[in-house]
Order: C-alpha cells, then sequence, then structure tokens
C-alpha cells in the first residue's frame, strides 16, 4: 500500500449512541512516493548511526544512561500533566513536598516500568505480554492504580471532553482489542514486510495510541514502546535515544498530527514528525554526551587531581555522581564506604574544586547538587 493512500479505519456507531474509531488493521506492507519521506529517513538513520558510533566509544557509558531514563521519565509523564522535575525525580519521595508526591511516584513508576521493560526484553520478545506487565509497573500505587493494571480495557475509554458525548477521539470498544492488538503485534515483528524500521515504528506507535488498549497509562506506554522497539532491534546500541523531549516541545503538534492520521488519513505528515524527532532528538543526544565526557575530562583530570591521597575515593564519588547528580551526606557516606564525618569533608572538597554546590527548596536534610552535569539534561 502506497502511504498515500492509506486509509486509517471508520467511525461506527456505538448502540449506546455515539461513534468510536475502528482502525483498520496495519500488518501489511507500505511503500512511498513522497521523495521528501526518503530525504528524512536518511538523516534521521544517519543520525541514529552517528549516535550508536559515539555511544560505542564513551568509557562506562552505563554511568550515564539513568540520567537519560529519567529525564525521558519526567518529560514523557509531563505531557500527561504531571509537575514533577528532575531534580525532585531524583530524591527520596519523603523529601518532596506533600502535594507533588503523586507526581513524584507517577515519574518513578515510569523510570521502574522502563527499566522493568529492557531487562525483560533479554529474555522475552517485545509483545502484548510485556506491555502489559510494563503497565503493571507504571500504575502500581498511583491515580491510575484502580484502572485494570497489566490488563487490556473492557469498557469504553476516550480522549478529551468530560464524557463520550463530548470526547475529541473514542478509539475502539473493548470486543475490538484482541483482533487490534493481534495485528499490532504481528507487524511489528513480521520480517517479511520490507520496511524500514523507522517508518515502522512511526506506524506502530500511531496504531498503539489510536487503540488505546489500556484505560489509563496509554501515552507514556506507547512512547516507552518507541525506544523498546529500537532496542529489540539493534537500532539504538544504548538506551539514550527517547522521543518525549520532542513531543513536550511540540505537544500540539504531536497530537495534531497524530490526529489527522485518523481524521483525513495523513500518515505522510505523522511519518515526517516522527523522523524529525528521531533526527533532531538523536543529534542532541549524541551533543549531550559530548558535553559529558568534556565535563568528565575536566573534573577528573583537572579537578580532583589537586585532592592528592583523596583522589580514590574522589573518583568513587564522581562516579556515583554520574548517576545520582543530587546527594545528602548519607547517600555519600554508603557510595564511597566512608563515615558521615568523612562524607561531609570529602563534599565539602568538592564544593571547593566547583563539582558540588548547596541546593535548597526540598522539604528536609541538606542537599548537594551536580549541577554542570544535570544542566545538560536540561
Amino acid at each position: 500500500m502506497d502511504i498515500k493512500n492509506f486509509k486509517s479505519g471508520t467511525e461506527v456507531k456505538q448502540p449506546t449512541g455515539y461513534k468510536s474509531f475502528i482502525p483498520n488493521e496495519i500488518n501489511h506492507p507500505f511503500i512511498w512516493t513522497d521523495a521528501s519521506i526518503n530525504i528524512l529517513l536518511e538523516k534521521a538513520t544517519l543520525q541514529i548511526g552517528s549516535l550508536n558510533s559515539y555511544s560505542k566509544f564513551v568509557p562506562d557509558i552505563d554511568l550515564f544512561i539513568k540520567m537519560y531514563v529519567v529525564k525521558e521519565a519526567t518529560v514523557s509523564s509531563r505531557i500527561e500533566g504531571t509537575q514533577t522535575n528532575i531534580e525532585e525525580a531524583l530524591i527520596n519521595q519523603t523529601d518532596i513536598n506533600p502535594q507533588k508526591r503523586d507526581d513524584w511516584q507517577e515519574v518513578n513508576n515510569y523510570i521502574q516500568a522502563m527499566n522493568y521493560a529492557i531487562s525483560r526484553m533479554e529474555n522475552f520478545p517485545l509483545s502484548s505480554r510485556l506491555l502489559k506487565e510494563t503497565h503493571t509497573v507504571l500504575l502500581n500505587n498511583v491515580r491510575g492504580k484502580h484502572k485494570l493494571p497489566g490488563e487490556f480495557r473492557s469498557s469504553q475509554n476516550w480522549i478529551g471532553g468530560a464524557s463520550l458525548s463530548d470526547a475529541i477521539f473514542i478509539p475502539p470498544p473493548f470486543h475490538d482489542l484482541n483482533r487490534l492488538m493481534g495485528d499490532f503485534e504481528n507487524f511489528i515483528h513480521n520480517e517479511d514486510i520490507s520496511v524500514p524500521h523507522l517508518i515502522k515504528i512511526a506506524i506502530a506507535h500511531y496504531q498503539f495510541e489510536t487503540i488505546h488498549p489500556f484505560l489509563d497509562g496509554n501515552g507514556r506506554i506507547g512512547r516507552l514502546l518507541i525506544s523498546l522497539y529500537l532496542i529489540d532491534n539493534k537500532i539504538i546500541e544504548k538506551p539514550v535515544l527517547y522521543l518525549s523531549d520532542f513531543f513536550e516541545k511540540n505537544k500540539a503538534l504531536y497530537y495534531d498530527n497524530l490526529m489527522q492520521v485518523r481524521k483525513t488519513n495523513n500518515l505522510t505528515q505523522w511519518i515526517k514528525f516522527f523522523l524529525e524527532a528521531v533526527n533532531q532528538t538523536s543529534r542532541k543526544a549524541s551533543e549531550s554526551l559530548q558535553q559529558i565526557m568534556l565535563l568528565r575530562h575536566d573534573c577528573e583530570g583537572k579537578r580532583i587531581i589537586s585532592l592528592g591521597k583523596k583522589i580514590p575515593n574522589a573518583k568513587k564519588l564522581l562516579d556515583y555522581l554520574y548517576t545520582q547528580p543530587i546527594v545528602n551526606s548519607q547517600q555519600v557516606a554508603d557510595a564511597v564506604a566512608v563515615s558521615k564525618v568523612s562524607a561531609y569533608k570529602l563534599m565539602g572538597d568538592f564544593i571547593k574544586i566547583g563539582i558540588l554546590s548547596e541546593t535548597t527548596g526540598f522539604k528536609r536534610n541538606r542537599f548537594f547538587i551536580f549541577k554542570e552535569y544535570l544542566d545538560i539534561f536540561h
């Protein structure tokens, strides 16, 4: 099928009067004659290739991956309305203002869900079952905990509006979910379809968001799906590419392009938007890795070298700060395996050489921040 001839689906009137959208199945080949898709695909592919190459040469890259995950969790959750920022996501819930603890929990559930899914894929395929398991982690003990965590919905949902009568979009009824999700799963694993992976996951993300199989958490699971697919198919070597930052910055376009596929069958524009997201996000991910390496060289080659016999412990602390750039004295004592007195002295040294600074604004205790590093992820 030529993408320009794509038919997204049909609105069908349900017995109670509202019209739900039944998407057409997607498990078939796609072609295109729009040359601009080729140009965008080439740019996105080159940027991902560059990111992969760079990530292979970054020593101990796993030290830095946690921050990419934290940023993705924070931004993807923000699209859904949470107010937690990166700094807040990095500290304990008890140190968060009580009014923001629900948001904090949702962001940290996203981090746990993402880590769970990536780990699970080491010996289990990307599938409806994996998405359901990940959904269970995502909704554990948060505001959506009563909305069938880990299960496809058994009732009608909608997007926008206060009810079905004024909804912006009404996904397919629940009795179509098994058929549609079966087709979706077959599509992402169909190796006989000669469609480049970036085009394939663009279509798959659109289809998942249109099916909206869960009562809650569809947006977050759908965006996580993108990264899981790219990792599962070895398109990215390390989990450092997440598109939510681009989607959040272009939130209106993100939702509008998805809706236009449903309303006008314009799959071409959605694919172009998606490829541009990959292109820009890959480039920024590469730039952030370069900035991290420059900062690391400066901290290790110029700053902690002045600490003399404390250098071994300073190196331990610096490595810990790459995974946890906001710390208190107890965390430092545990990470470096020293007393709290020694931890305070080491943090004092880090303040003097410009790595740490004290930060305020949290509920209790004194916190210290590796601001230069954290700023890279802003």
